[in-house]
């Protein structure tokens, strides 16, 4: 069982799985400050410098703090935007890769049943 663990946890797919994991915990850390420290002061004084984060709305003891919730949707939308062009930039490179591979091939001849029908034509013909 532990064998069976150990060639698990190293195949290829689970490391890159992990080290996407990291890199997007790393990621998301960038965008937080993206969003907390330029996207949310650029709307302040568009708007009219209202801060989002302190958007609250309060019903009896619960407090609800909507400006979380609106800043956490504009990190959504940011890591959905760059992770959107970072799979369109990918699909585009394979696609040139493959138009690459497709040139570069020779071009494919008749098959041998292809050959044999020609053959076996000519041969009807010549009687």
């Amino acid at each position: 069982m532990l064998d069976e663990f150990k060639k698990f946890i190293m195949r290829g797919n689970v490391m890159d799985m992990a080290v996407g994991i990291i890199m997007g915990a790393a990621f998301t850390a960038i965008v937080t400050s993206l969003v907390d420290d330029l996207v949310n002061p650029l709307l302040g004084l568009v708007i009219g410098g209202i801060d989002f984060s302190q958007i609250s709305v309060g019903l009896g003891d619960a407090q609800f703090m909507i400006g979380n919730f609106i800043n956490a949707i504009i990190k959504f939308l940011l890591i959905a935007w760059v992770v959107f062009l970072l799979v369109k930039g990918l699909n585009t490179m394979k696609d040139r890769a493959f138009r690459k591979e497709e040139a570069a091939a020779p071009p494919k001849g008749p098959t041998a049943e292809e050959l044999l029908a020609q053959i076996r034509d000519e041969l009807r013909a010549q009687r």
